[in-house]
């Protein structure tokens, strides 16, 4: 059988992998049932999905006809090292900083990963998301996020 859309195969393979791996790393918690599910009933759910996706994915990529944009090319290195950036501050930031230091932060970090990246735009887009955060992780859903930053 020929390949004949490479990124849709391969995108397909990675669905898969990453889906099965988390459906088997999942396993490890207690299913329970459709009425009372357990904390692995979510992630096997889910990373079947995905692998599900993943197969549909590559069995598209095997019954197209070649298009040469979709070969794969070299990774563009700038947008993943600023998103891997932004992950890893985050974690690092939130239980030091609080939400409200670390989400603009985060926002204006990952604008970055842009080449059309305009800092109005930035500060905008992370006092709307923060704001729409707090209001639905804090007030609504009531989670216990730290807001600002803790005693030293």
């Amino acid at each position: 059988m020929k390949i004949k859309s490479e990124v849709d195969f391969w995108s397909g393979v990675v669905f898969i992998v990453v889906g099965l791996a988390f459906a088997i790393g999942a396993t490890e918690y207690r299913f329970g049932t459709s009425a009372r599910p357990g904390p692995g009933y979510f992630p096997v759910g889910l990373g079947l999905l995905l692998a599900t996706v993943g197969v549909i994915e590559l069995i598209g990529a095997l019954g197209r006809e070649r298009n040469e944009d979709d070969r794969i090319t070299s990774p563009i290195w700038r947008p993943i090292l600023v998103i891997v950036a932004a992950v890893l501050g985050a974690g690092f930031l939130l239980p030091r900083v609080g939400m409200l230091i670390t989400l603009p932060f985060v926002i204006v970090l990952t604008c970055f990963a842009t080449s059309d990246f305009k800092l109005r735009e930035a500060f905008g887009l992370a006092a709307v998301l923060t704001l729409g955060s707090w209001l639905l992780f804090v007030v609504g859903l009531e989670l216990r996020i730290p807001i600002m930053p803790s005693k030293i």
